[in-house]
């Protein structure tokens, strides 16, 4: 053997020597466990009721489901079957939600599924209940909006439209795209 063959090779011994216990010792790839982690729910419960209130100590909202399932990592909670009681202000009555899905955003947004139907709690308001297939509310500023068919229903009117908008708290409704309306006094 010459001596460039015993240099490489001396060479080559050194670095195994230098690097083997970094290999032996590196943390092993993180796998996809974190991405089956985020799946998983944090925790879960059935038959949830809960009350929330706002900043003055009045009550903002309450919610019941069947089941809920929270994810943090995703930041949303999945409710089976909700039944929410949005409380606009002291002034006026609560409008009772309910659907078969519904999924809250940590962005205090809730967006509801499959027969969806908002009723007014006030006996004497303009519009008493309002039925979709899908409905997102913005529990902050008290808004809902839809895209899909929307059936909104008063004591003398039923108003039919593809979509619409609503403030609560102001009680002003936008129809997105009006399809029809049946008006039969009593």
């Amino acid at each position: 053997m010459n001596r460039i063959t015993i240099s490489i090779g001396f060479l080559f011994l050194l670095v195994l020597f230098i690097y083997l216990p970094g290999w032996i010792n590196s943390a092993p790839q993180q796998s996809n466990d974190d991405d089956e982690e985020s799946w998983r729910p944090n925790y879960q419960a059935s038959n949830m009721r809960s009350t929330l209130y706002n900043d003055r100590g009045e009550i903002n909202h309450q919610v019941f489901a069947l089941k809920m399932e929270h994810y943090q990592l995703l930041g949303f909670t999945i409710f089976s079957q909700p039944k929410y009681t949005i409380y606009v202000s002291d002034q006026q009555n609560p409008w009772h939600v309910e659907a078969k899905e519904g999924t809250l955003y940590d962005d205090n947004r809730i967006q509801l599924e499959t027969d969806v139907e908002i009723r007014s709690l006030d006996e004497a308001g303009y519009v008493q209940t309002i039925k979709t297939q899908f409905l997102e509310i913005n529990l902050a500023d008290k808004t809902m909006m839809s895209d899909q068919a929307v059936q909104i229903n008063g004591k003398d009117f039923v108003v039919m439209s593809n979509g619409f908008t609503a403030d609560l708290t102001s009680q002003i409704y936008e129809l997105k795209d009006h399809v029809q309306t049946q008006y039969a006094p009593r």
